[in-house]
């Protein structure tokens, strides 16, 4: 209760409030929480990454989502907490305990860089979400393409160690409870990245691809990215289903 008295007026990130996309199986909430470690150049989400969360428009503080949970709990089965990125949020703990306790399912979107608090979570009974789904976002030769705002020459290792543990404790949940997600974005996924990406992935994952689109793009020069044509993306996601079965493009 304390927690929730200090978070309550808090802003904390975006709330959609009806989807039928965002949890498989579920009529869900979904809310976008402020800030990421990340800069995806393709990242469309751009409010939410580089502005500050006073800036942002239509943001929700943790008691207004928490109200909302409760008003829609018995139309509602889902709870998506995604970003940004979810894990480096204050407010974590106190949505997944509060929407656990109006008994909705929970799912977490993750970018696989938090691989230490991913593990807290799994760990803990009271937050343990019941489905995860972690981003794939390229090969990790090229993972340091996504962090264009930091220097270390190491970046690179740093964030490949991250990722493939990650990607390691997600593949330790049961299959139907897991999935992998990757946006076909030309610069960043082709032939050669989608194998060294299955390599790190468990054979009976579910990986979902989807197409890139070229539009409000965190670095304005991927807004003239052409994205694959139908043709190419069904190619890749079909040698993707070469390696990794349970690959299709959503």
């Amino acid at each position: 209760m304390k927690e929730l008295e200090a978070a309550g007026s808090k802003k904390a990130g975006v709330l959609v409030k009806t989807s039928l996309v965002d949890y498989p199986g579920h009529v869900s909430s979904t809310v976008f929480l402020h800030g990421c470690n990340l800069r995806c150049p393709y990242c469309y989400n751009t409010e939410l990454v580089i502005k500050n969360i006073n800036e942002v428009e239509g943001i929700s503080t943790v008691q207004e989502i928490i109200e909302h949970l409760e008003k829609r709990k018995a139309v509602l089965t889902g709870f998506v907490i995604s970003g940004g990125e979810a894990l480096i949020s204050p407010y974590l703990e106190i949505l997944i305990t509060e929407a656990k306790k109006r008994n909705y399912k929970i799912k977490l979107d993750t970018n696989g860089t938090n691989p230490d608090k991913l593990e807290a979570v799994l760990k803990d009974p009271e937050l343990r979400p019941d489905f995860v789904a972690m981003d794939i976002k390229t090969s990790i030769s090229k993972l340091g393409l996504l962090v264009p705002h930091l220097t270390n020459e190491a970046i690179n290792d740093i964030l490949a160690e991250k990722v493939k543990k990650t990607a390691e404790l997600v593949a330790a949940m049961p299959a139907d409870t897991r999935e992998y997600r990757t946006v076909l974005v030309p610069p960043l996924v082709d032939e050669n990245d989608i194998i060294e990406m299955a390599a790190f992935l468990p054979k009976d994952a579910s990986w979902q691809f989807a197409q890139f689109r070229n539009d409000n793009c965190l670095d304005p020069l991927y807004n003239n990215v052409t994205p694959y044509t139908p043709a190419e993306a069904e190619a890749l996601v079909k040698k993707a289903a070469s390696l990794i079965p349970g690959a299709e493009l959503r």
